[in-house]
């Protein structure tokens, strides 16, 4: 899973109609704090869970194992652990960077070409989410998966959220994506499942799991993941970016904009858990509690990054993660199509008699190394690849 969530209103991205705004002089340089970000997230995606599993099981101490291991795994169901925040991070990354590109893009070329950008950006993520988990490279129309796939949901929600942001000011913004919240709430609580019902949340009985059915018959992908409905709340993941990008970029002191991506971190958090109780939280549904609670966290998360990296100016302390958060895509493609496992066994795998507890550890640190080395190189060499 894994590239790509209220700010001063002078200071937005452009709409077409609008003369671009140029941002203040310490926001036109790249915030490294995005690419760090990304980067850690990445980080989780590509080994970052069996390294940290593989220390925790090397230290053997079991009250360690039973904090840590759990939140290294998705919940089956209702209720959030620290691995569920993975691909809502990313999702709200994308929106993060939205107000910035956008700004610069509609600088230099104008509505129209960004509008055509913005379609075949989301019709390669959507081709690349579909070589990833869908089986495209089997050329077998048996296996194939149409929809089911993190970079899916970063397509469409960040086609609609481009639209939302390019044609309407923040106020409505933010209108909109309450509304679309309340939307997946009304339509999954109050429209009735065949043979089940309104206001079922079960993995089979729920509207969005029945209506991904109805709609891809054999080409969905088996799993109670949901993606047609969902996009009306993959839209608000990306929103919610969207409004922190906006927030980093407005004529505000550093200071200020740290204490507002607070701010609005703790009222996502708050509504989310609220929410909650009514309407859980439910990311293989990515209901609209959940929505909310996940970008509270994206938002407090960002404000470290930044405050850290941007801020007080410690931006060595995440070299190794803005080395990932700039070729994040291509990073996530590899990982899918290349079994590094492999790669780092041949330099590591038979250390296993010597290592004991700490053999998973190794394992998995010389898989990461392996892709590391690369995204370095590439580094290195300014070889950025962007979709």
């Amino acid at each position: 899973m894994d590239n790509i969530a209220p700010p001063a209103p002078d200071d937005t991205a452009p709409a077409p109609h609008q003369e671009p705004t140029s941002p203040p002089a310490r926001t036109q340089q790249r915030l490294m704090s995005i690419d760090a970000l990304r980067g850690f997230d990445m980080f989780l995606i590509i080994g970052g869970g069996p390294i940290i599993a593989g220390l925790v099981n090397g230290i053997g101490n079991e009250s360690l194992k039973a904090a840590v291991l759990p939140q290294l795994k998705h919940v089956p169901w209702e209720g959030f652990a620290f691995w569920d925040l993975i691909m809502p991070l990313f999702l709200f990354l994308v929106g993060v960077s939205m107000p910035f590109a956008f700004s610069k893009r509609l600088a230099q070329q104008g509505p129209a070409r960004l509008y055509r950008h913005i379609v075949v950006r989301a019709l390669i993520l959507f081709g690349l989410g579909l070589v990833a988990q869908g089986n495209l490279l089997d050329y077998d129309l048996g296996t194939l998966h149409i929809f089911c796939n993190t970079l899916q949901a970063i397509a469409v929600g960040y086609l609609i959220a481009s639209l939302i942001l390019l044609n309407t000011g923040l106020a409505l913004q933010v209108v909109i994506t309450g509304a679309l919240l309340g939307l997946f709430w009304a339509l999954m609580i109050f429209v009735p499942v065949p043979g089940h019902g309104a206001g079922v949340l079960t993995p089979e009985g729920n509207l969005a799991i029945y209506l991904d059915k109805l709609i891809l018959g054999r080409f969905q992908d088996q799993t109670t993941y949901t993606w047609i409905l969902s996009s009306l709340t993959f839209t608000c993941t990306v929103m919610l970016g969207v409004f922190a990008g906006q927030t980093l970029r407005c004529r505000r002191h550093p200071l200020i904009k740290v204490l507002l991506l607070l701010g609005m971190g703790g009222v996502c958090l708050g509504l989310g858990m609220a929410w909650n109780l009514s309407f859980p939280i439910i990311k293989h549904l990515w209901t609209s509690s959940c929505v909310l609670f996940a970008g509270g966290l994206s938002f407090l998360l960002l404000a470290l990054f930044y405050l850290v990296i941007d801020v007080l100016q410690l931006g060595f302390l995440a070299f190794g993660w803005v080395v990932i958060g700039r070729n994040a895509i291509f990073a996530y493609m590899a990982v899918h199509l290349i079994n590094f496992r492999a790669i780092g066994s041949r330099f590591v795998g038979n250390l296993e008699p010597w290592l004991g507890p700490w053999n998973d550890l190794v394992q998995a640190s010389a898989a990461f190394a392996a892709l590391w080395l690369i995204l370095y190189y590439m580094y290195r060499n300014k070889t950025f690849i962007k979709v």
